[in-house]
């Protein structure tokens, strides 16, 4: 069983947890992901470590209420413990040798995009990390990214913080301000990511995003977190889950990331109401 140390709400729907996992804490690296289960007769769901203490022997997810898992994984406290807690996962992160990069994060994708840039900027990179959020209530990490960035742009759909507008519209004015970057990172919606890519191919940059799929075993073997890069099928699980952007095929990942759309609903909606009627 692994503890969960502590517990905060980050917005409406976007919680923060930290568990106690040393084997997991002494292995892991910006970029890869655990797969749990909140009880013994849950589902498995992926989830990318936000961050990790190896002294301490801590690994923090963070995460958004969108289905029945983390309808259930919400409701636990600091104190408890979840069943399963297996990584570290996937291939990590290429944070080394690069001068300076742009770090794109999208909602909830900044809790992946956040280690990255806390790496870059221990290994002396200048990261510019420019994130997007729909208002101001969904914000999360600012204060972290703050401090691990050389500049930070804030953009909000809506206006009610930072600069009104979207990321890509805040990336297009840097380089075209005269700003150079070895690379862009870019996590966040599917959409927003295909968007990062095809601004980022006009001017020949380097892309790389974080592509997170249907996946259920984690290992290669089942073939759900199957994608489409450069004409040939990569599984997210062991061969990304960073590939290059501008070799995605986003039309087709974001068609399959639709398939469970319903019933995810439907058993985030069941699950709710159990809990809303004490029968959990």
């Amino acid at each position: 069983m692994y503890k969960i140390l502590s517990k905060q709400v980050l917005n409406p729907t976007v919680m923060r947890m930290e568990i106690e996992a040393p084997l997991i804490a002494k292995k892991a690296e910006p970029g890869q992901f655990v797969i749990l289960r909140a009880e013994p007769e849950g589902e498995r769901i992926p989830l990318t470590i936000a961050d990790f203490d190896r002294d301490a022997g801590t690994v923090t997810i963070i995460f958004q209420i969108v289905g029945a898992t983390t309808e259930v994984l919400s409701h636990l406290s600091a104190g408890d413990s979840l069943a399963d807690f297996v990584g570290p996962l996937g291939v990590p992160s290429c944070t080394e040798g690069l001068h300076k990069v742009a770090v794109i994060g999208g909602g909830v994708g900044c809790a992946i995009a956040y280690p990255i840039a806390k790496k870059l900027h221990q290994n002396g990179c200048e990261v510019h990390s420019i994130v997007g959020f729909r208002n101001r209530d969904l914000v999360i990490l600012q204060e972290e990214f703050e401090q691990v960035s050389d500049k930070y742009v804030l953009m909000s759909d809506d206006g009610s913080t930072g600069e009104k507008g979207l990321v890509t519209d805040a990336l297009r004015r840097l380089i075209e301000s005269g700003e150079r970057y070895d690379e862009v990172i870019a996590i966040g919606p599917l959409v927003m990511m295909k968007f990062v890519s095809l601004l980022t191919k006009e001017y020949g940059i380097k892309t790389t995003v974080s592509m997170n799929p249907i996946m259920i075993d984690g290992t290669g073997m089942c073939g759900g977190c199957r994608l489409t890069v450069g004409g040939e099928t990569k599984f997210a699980c062991v061969d990304g889950p960073d590939f290059d952007g501008h070799a995605v095929d986003f039309d087709e990942a974001i068609q399959r990331s639709a398939i469970y759309r319903s019933f995810e609903r439907k058993k985030h909606e069941e699950t709710c109401k159990l809990y809303q009627g004490g029968a959990v």
